[in-house]
């Protein structure tokens, strides 16, 4: 089973936030004891984190939940709940993050990045946060905010400084065996690397001046055939690990095996590359006849190598090694080094119909305006008609249309909604809960709602 994965998926839940708690001081020789009930804790983050120390996304395959853990609840006398921890989970550089629905979400191509995968919830607010001079006994509090939770593709993309290129077979193995400590199986059969192989060479180490030396990755790509950019044999899956190289290296079969003589192999493999992405063929590289030892085609238009006896191949590190400091200093004047941290944008309210005379007000700022643990409880409808206000969310739903009498739900309320001269839609004085029977009576589609049968 090889040990080198570049495709999984992940599931991040994040933490959800401790219940605020409802609590009076009842202490002797305490006149008016006033609330006191805690606040709720905020549940933990989830936090994709790119890692050098990561080469592989393996640790998906078998095992792709990670969770962070929940607020704790408050208690009585101000004590407030313990926030959850967050949990860091570490992934290769170059892995890229997509949605289900295959939307790009991040690109975590540099070491450090970090990207909020999940946001934890919200603790809830106790009573005590909600006295006032008109509300001196407030019985009510907020519950926690369920933390985030969802699924993502993961697609791991090699940052190498050198990827090899050729036909199957053409000694890309050998070659990063000699120079590099990476063993990658080696065989005379097409195809016999089936993932890329990284190996670390270092140039100029004999040199007695400091900063001679020269280290760099390269990646040993799997062999690529005709018809790669459209998807033929796994063209897409070795090629996408060519995308990030600084450097590519152009390996061309001399021997009589060959499939194509070495001019027709360069055609065919740079028309692979700019009909997969164009901008390759824009990437310095390096064009080289493979196998010279059993040189059977002529090729003088660049230098000819053997991995198997070494011939022509420190000259090849070198040529590289020059290579890859030009693009490294080229990117020091253009990028910072500065770590990168990635937060989803806001979630915008929106207001959709979900019926005949039916809407539903969806958006993380309106599901926490009305997360109070008892929504029978006035002075609670009170402060959620506040919050909605203050949010525009009675103007949202005019501009969508919502005529009186229409039920509109935001996450465990519902409400009909009415307007006059007056007062806007959101006046609790003239609302009616509605039940979940009267609801499911008028609009099937609505249900998932508490079934209180109180009005307010």
């Amino acid at each position: 089973m090889s040990a080198f994965v570049d495709r999984a998926q992940l599931h991040a839940k994040a933490g959800d936030g401790g219940a605020g708690c409802v609590s009076f001081r009842r202490e002797a020789h305490v006149a008016k004891g006033g609330p006191d009930g805690g606040d709720g804790g905020r549940g933990g983050d989830v936090w994709l984190v790119a890692d050098h120390n990561q080469s592989s996304l393996l640790g998906f395959r078998d095992h792709p939940f990670r969770r962070a853990t929940d607020g704790q609840h408050g208690t009585s006398k101000r004590q407030h709940g313990a926030r959850g921890k967050d949990v860091e989970v570490a992934v290769p550089v170059g892995t890229m993050v997509f949605s289900q629905e295959g939307v790009q979400l991040v690109d975590l191509a540099t070491p450090g990045e970090r990207w909020l995968i999940a946001r934890g919830g919200v603790g809830g607010q106790g009573n005590a946060r909600f006295l006032s001079n008109q509300r001196r006994a407030p019985a009510f509090a907020e519950q926690g905010e369920v933390g985030e939770e969802r699924w993502c593709n993961l697609e791991l993309r090699l940052k190498a400084d050198v990827a090899l290129i050729g036909f199957p077979n053409v000694g890309k193995s050998t070659l990063i065996a000699r120079v590099s400590a990476a063993r990658p199986k080696i065989a005379d059969y097409p195809f016999t690397t089936l993932v890329p192989n990284l190996g670390v060479v270092r140039t100029g180490a004999r040199s007695s001046r400091p900063g001679d030396a020269t280290e760099f990755v390269m990646a040993d790509i799997p062999g690529l055939i005709e018809g790669a950019a459209e998807g033929r044999g796994l063209g897409h899956d070795f090629l996408r690990h060519v995308e990030r190289a600084r450097v590519l290296c152009v390996l061309l079969d001399l021997s009589e095996l060959a499939p194509h003589p070495p001019d027709a192999q360069l055609r065919i493999l740079l028309r692979e590359l700019g009909d997969y992405q164009v901008d390759l063929l824009d990437r310095p590289r390096v064009i080289v006849g493979s196998k010279g030892d059993l040189a059977h085609h002529e090729w003088g238009d660049g230098l000819n190598i053997s991995a198997v006896t070494g011939e022509g191949v420190d000259r090849l590190v070198n040529q590289l090694g020059t290579l890859v400091d030009l693009a490294r200093r080229d990117e020091a004047t253009t990028h910072s080094d500065e770590v990168v941290v990635h937060r989803p944008l806001p979630e915008e309210i929106t207001i959709s119909r979900a019926g005949e005379r039916a809407w539903l007000v969806e958006g993380r700022a309106a599901l926490r305006a009305v997360r109070f643990q008892d929504l029978t409880d006035d002075e609670a409808l009170a402060e959620v008609v506040r919050r909605l206000r203050d949010l525009g969310v009675d103007r949202l739903l005019a501009r969508a249309g919502v005529r009186d009498g229409d039920v509109v739900t935001v996450g465990e309320l519902s409400f009909e909604w009415w307007r006059d001269a007056v007062a806007g839609g959101l006046d609790r004085a003239g609302h009616h809960r509605v039940t979940r029977r009267e609801r499911l009576a008028r609009h099937g589609r609505l249900d998932g709602v508490g079934d209180e049968d109180d009005d307010a």
